[in-house]
Parts: C-alpha cells; sequence; structure tokens
C-alpha cells in the first residue's frame, strides 16, 4: 500500500497511509519521542470502538492475538527508530466486556506493558487521568455509574474509570539531555497556578529558587493528573465518515503538551502512528517541536491537514515540500 496522501512543511510531516508500512521508511535511532493513543482492542478480538471497515485496521483485529501480532510490529518498529535512552507514551484504558459497565473489565493496559517488555522497552511509569463521573454517566449511559444503581442495589456498582498514559524507555544512553535551564515556563492543564509565582518565571538564579518551575513539576511529576481539560481537543466532527467508523475522540491537548514539554527539546522529532486528526502532531508543533504523523483513514487526514494548517497559518511559516526521509532527519 503506497502513501494514499501527504502533507510536508518544515514543521510536520504528515501521512495518509498504514503507519506498518509507512514506519519502515523512519531510519534507525531517528525518532526523539512518540506519543499516541492505540485502538482500545478486547479480549475476543475487535477494538472497543468501531473506527473503519479496512482490513488494514488495527481495530479490526479478528482475535487479539492477532491483534498483539499487529500491533507488536507496530512497537518493533517504534523501539527500531527510537532514539536509545528516549521515550514512547501510550494512551490507553481499561476496556469494559460489556455495556451495562458493570461487567469484566479487561486489563488492556496490563497487556500494553506486557508486549513492549517483551519487544525490548522498559515500563518506566503509569500516569492516571481523572474523568468526572456524571460526564461519563450521562455519555456513556452505564448502569454501574447512575444513582438509580445506588438505590436499588449498590453491588452493580463501580466507578467512572480513569485513562492512563504509559510511559516505556528504549534501552541505552541518552546522547542529548532533555534539558529545562531555567525550568517550565508555563503550565498545561486546568488548575490556576498562585498569582505569587509569576515573578519566578524564567527564573535565571538558583533552579532551586524557582518556585513558578517547582509548582508545575509538583503537578507533573504526580501520578493522577486530575486537572486535564477533556473537551481540550482538536475539531473532529469533518472526521466522521456516515458509513463507518461511529466513534471520533481526539486525545486531549493538555495530556500530549504535557508529554511534549517533559520529554522532548525543542526542535525534536515527535511521531505518532496512530494521527487521527493531528493532535499529537499539532501540539508537537505548538510547542516548537517537528512533527511527525500516519493516519489509515482518508477522513481523519484530511481534517489533520485543516487542524495543522491552522496553527501553520499563525505561525506564518513557508511550506515547502520534502521526502519522508529528509523529514524525519
Amino acid at each position: 500500500m503506497a502513501v494514499i496522501n501527504q502533507k510536508v512543511t518544515d514543521q510536520y510531516a504528515i501521512y495518509n497511509g498504514d503507519s506498518a508500512e509507512m514506519m519502515q521508511s523512519l531510519p534507525d535511532a531517528s525518532i526523539d519521542f512518540s506519543i499516541y493513543s492505540p485502538p482500545f482492542a478486547q479480549p475476543g478480538g475487535g477494538a472497543l470502538y468501531h473506527y473503519s471497515s479496512s482490513p488494514r485496521d488495527l481495530s479490526n483485529a479478528r482475535t487479539f492475538p492477532e491483534f498483539l501480532t499487529h500491533y507488536g510490529y507496530i512497537i518493533e518498529n517504534l523501539f527500531r527508530a527510537t532514539k536509545p535512552g528516549r521515550l514512547t507514551a501510550v494512551h490507553c484504558a481499561d476496556v469494559p466486556t460489556g455495556n451495562t459497565g458493570c461487567d469484566h473489565m479487561f486489563d488492556l493496559p496490563g497487556e500494553i506493558i506486557r508486549l513492549h517488555e517483551s519487544l525490548g522497552f522498559r515500563f518506566a511509569a503509569r500516569y492516571c487521568i481523572w474523568k468526572e463521573p456524571l460526564a461519563v454517566r450521562n455519555r456513556t449511559l452505564a448502569k454501574n455509574l447512575a444513582h438509580k444503581t445506588i438505590v436499588e442495589d449498590s453491588s452493580e456498582c463501580s466507578n467512572a474509570s480513569a485513562d492512563y498514559l504509559l510511559l516505556f524507555r528504549r534501552k541505552g544512553e541518552n546522547a542529548v539531555p532533555v534539558a529545562h535551564p531555567t525550568g517550565f515556563h508555563e503550565y498545561i492543564g486546568a488548575r490556576e497556578m498562585p498569582a505569587e509565582l509569576a515573578p519566578f518565571k524564567g527564573w535565571k538564579g538558583k533552579q532551586t529558587e524557582n518556585r513558578f518551575s517547582h509548582w508545575i513539576w509538583r503537578q507533573y511529576a504526580s501520578s493522577f493528573w486530575d486537572d486535564i481539560r477533556l473537551d481540550n481537543v482538536l475539531p473532529f466532527k469533518g472526521g466522521r465518515d456516515t458509513d463507518d467508523e461511529k466513534h471520533v475522540h481526539p486525545l486531549q491537548l493538555d495530556v500530549i503538551e504535557r508529554a511534549v514539554a517533559m520529554w522532548t527539546n525543542p526542535g525534536e522529532k515527535v511521531f505518532t502512528p496512530f494521527m487521527g486528526v493531528g493532535s499529537e502532531v499539532y501540539g508537537a508543533v505548538k510547542h516548537g517541536r517537528r512533527g511527525i504523523g500516519c493516519e489509515l483513514k482518508t477522513s481523519y487526514f484530511n481534517q489533520a491537514v485543516k487542524n495543522l494548517d491552522s496553527i501553520a497559518a499563525a505561525r506564518s511559516e513557508p511550506v515547502k515540500q520534502a521526502t519522508l526521509f529528509e523529514a524525519s532527519q
């Protein structure tokens, strides 16, 4: 399968095609960081959500072992393309096996951890992303989150499951430190910073005195991210196909931008093999990094082009054509 379409600028390179094939063109040890959300697979095969009818779609695996084989190929190429000592981040969640929310939960994050470790990555951290229970109830109509269930039989109740960001490190020494000489200069999230910390922004003295950055780091270093703005996502409705997938919800920009700010240097390359409507590439470009993304579904890719056009216009950068190899150098 050749690349169907592409758009390459000096800020990003995005491709409409099968990432399993596109990733073969990425040079060894050329990617500084990757972040993405794979299809949320189920133990019996298939995904929690229906994205497309393509047999190339990872979500359409007939069995869970088949899903692991396909996904394992993606991870193998990520390992090969990631620089030694650098990181990849996977957004995922526990998957319900029924539509009531009261059924058995499938530990997809655990499967993802085991698969990465079997292919050479080292599991580094797990960040929990809080979701407001009533909002989840209103969106999913899950019985286990209804107050009526508490009244009638609370043994049928459980919780609004968190999302997770799993962090993995490629073995080896990191040749270029990810440095923040004057700490963090911006807080990404809903929590309001104390006003008295403003004078310390960009503090050039001893960094032990940098109260602005210390406050931000305490939020980021927490294993529980409870102020991610769940509605802070890119426009996605234009990516819907009436005859195909029924679920489109991009990864929140707060999650992506925190990860990019923490684990990359300006100008470095951030890759996503499941680009969707372009969120990971957008977050990378917004923070002065170079984004590379691949998306199988044409309607998603077309929406990603629109979303990235908006940030390119804001930056007023010239567009130039390049090959995949040039874009990944």
